[in-house]
Formats: structure tokens, C-alpha cells, sequence
């Protein structure tokens, strides 16, 4: 499917809905080929890709493989949030 900037601009929830069946998308302005839209295919090819950008030095793993803690609101009482940021900055 070939379509010019400005009509894919206007059509972009179309485009995506054609991208998500499979098809792929050419780009163009002024009738040049500018860029092309296509589904991500495999995770495999993602976990490829991962590890050629590892070896390469782009990425490094990490140490751990732990989730963040649990978020928990902070209880704020009629202070002033710069006041109470402090306080928290000041307890680590």
C-alpha cells in the first residue's frame, strides 16, 4: 500500500488498522519513498535483536531481575508539597 504524508496523516487509524492485519504501509512525499510501516512479526526476532544491540555494547543487561517494590501513597496533611518532599528526601 503506497500513500503520500499528508493523506496518511488524515488516515492514521486506517493505516494502523492495515498494519495490524499484516499489510505493510510505503510512505511517501512528493511521490519519493520516505518510510515504510510494518507489523513487529516474532518476539524471537525481538529477542535477536536485543542480543546483537547487547553485543555490539548498546545494551547491558541487568544485574537483577527484580520488579519495582510495590508503590504505596504518601499521606500528605495540609503541608505544602515542597515541604513534604524534603521531609522525604531527609528520611533517606
Amino acid at each position: 500500500m503506497h500513500i503520500g504524508l499528508r493523506e496518511a496523516n488524515q488516515q492514521f487509524s486506517r493505516l494502523m488498522k492495515a498494519v495490524r492485519g499484516g499489510r505493510e504501509v510505503l510512505l511517501t512525499e512528493r511521490g519519493r519513498p520516505l518510510a515504510v510501516l510494518r507489523p513487529i512479526r516474532s518476539s524471537d526476532k525481538t529477542k535477536a535483536a536485543i542480543q546483537r544491540l547487547e553485543a555490539a555494547g548498546f545494551l547491558r543487561p541487568a544485574n537483577k531481575h527484580v520488579g519495582l517494590p510495590a508503590w504505596r501513597p504518601r499521606p500528605v496533611r495540609r503541608r505544602h508539597l515542597s515541604k513534604t518532599i524534603r521531609q522525604e528526601r531527609d528520611k533517606r
